[in-house]
């Protein structure tokens, strides 16, 4: 599994909590910045690295912000993306059981590093259940083909 870490200043210890992860998984991954404590607006690194999922350079994203909700609402603007903001491990379980989320989203504000690092390793090992929820996705992309036609 290729991975993309990205979020904005407010988002650099958790995703050095997802670099460790992935480096105990063995996962490939690239940290997409910032790499700054500075001010920056997190919609130009989640719609770039949401982009670069759904062009297949990555098979899932991991974005954190502050809160997690501008960044999750900005990579959920994206075509094929489903990026599931989640703050504990039962959500990060439900949403790659049910949801086949492609993108996790996390704010560095409302979590710590030892919840963050559980959400992370839940929700990278857990697969799709498929079944009835694979009926639910086809409506969403069914949707997207309609009103995102390129």
């Amino acid at each position: 599994m290729k991975v993309i870490i990205t979020g904005d200043h407010a988002g650099m210890v958790l995703r050095n909590v997802a670099k460790e992860v992935l480096d105990e998984l063995g996962y490939e991954y690239e940290d997409a910045g910032p790499d700054c404590t500075t001010s920056v607006d997190y919609p130009d690194y989640g719609l770039s690295a949401a982009e670069r999922i759904v062009n297949g350079e990555f098979d899932r994203g991991i974005f954190i912000c502050g809160t997690g909700i501008g960044i999750s609402m900005s990579a959920n603007k994206v075509k094929g993306i489903r990026c599931a903001l989640t703050h504990d491990v039962f959500s990060a379980k439900s949403t790659r059981l049910h949801n086949d989320s492609n993108v996790l989203a996390m704010g560095e504000r409302v979590i710590g590093p030892g919840l963050a690092r559980e959400i992370i390793h839940t929700w990278l090992t857990t697969e799709f259940e498929g079944g009835r929820h694979q009926n639910r996705i086809d409506k969403i992309t069914t949707y997207e083909d309609k009103v995102f036609k390129k």
